[in-house]
């Protein structure tokens, strides 16, 4: 793990996660238990509407807390129901944390490659739907970001079960005073939730 993001992660608090957000996280984990008793692949896709924000950040924070806790066979994805871009904020953020980010492609919906630990292969970060081909197409477990995502598909289609983790959206505080706070208190409780899901 790179160290900037090993300095993050010594500095999570798991109390401050309300009971009853425990409750969800821990019956989540239950579900990706069975699957790793099983010696199956995980595949959770992160799932919010613009996949712009939120998604990106449970996609990264998640794959980073299976790999720290050793939780073999997990891969993470994002997806939304629209096609936008991965929002500036989130790449100013997570290179705030200590990731390293490389652009691959200079376009309206440009690919970012994210380096955690020096021996992984990195994340790669784009917008897209949540059916893109690039993602799982079954057997994989829908994290829902956003109640509007939430409330816009009831079916996720290839999705063997779909847990409402979501989160309140950080654009609430673009173009304010607030922005880079808001944005990296969003990451932190982001990285919180996830470690503490895995650490179970």
């Amino acid at each position: 793990m790179l160290s900037n993001i090993k300095s993050v992660i010594e500095g999570l608090d798991y109390s401050t996660i309300s009971t009853e957000r425990k409750e969800l996280l821990e019956q989540t984990a239950q579900f990706i238990q069975t699957k790793v008793d099983q010696n199956e692949r995980v595949n959770l896709v992160c799932v919010c509407t613009h996949n712009s924000r939120r998604s990106h950040l449970c996609q990264v924070w998640s794959k980073v807390a299976s790999m720290h806790f050793r939780v073999r066979k997990v891969n993470s994805y994002s997806g939304g129901t629209e096609v936008t871009a991965v929002n500036q904020q989130i790449i100013k953020t997570l290179d705030a944390q200590g990731f390293t980010l490389i652009k691959l492609s200079d376009s309206d919906n440009p690919i970012y490659a994210l380096k955690y630990d020096e021996s992984a292969p990195p994340i790669h970060l784009f917008s897209k739907k949540y059916e893109n081909p690039y993602n799982p197409n079954s057997n994989f477990i829908a994290f829902m970001n956003c109640d509007h995502a939430d409330q816009n598909c009831p079916v996720v289609l290839g999705a063997e079960n779909r847990f409402k983790i979501n989160y309140l959206d950080p654009k609430r505080s673009d173009g304010t005073a607030d922005q880079e706070r808001i944005y990296l208190e969003t990451s932190q409780l982001i990285a919180t939730e996830m470690f503490y899901l895995f650490s179970k």
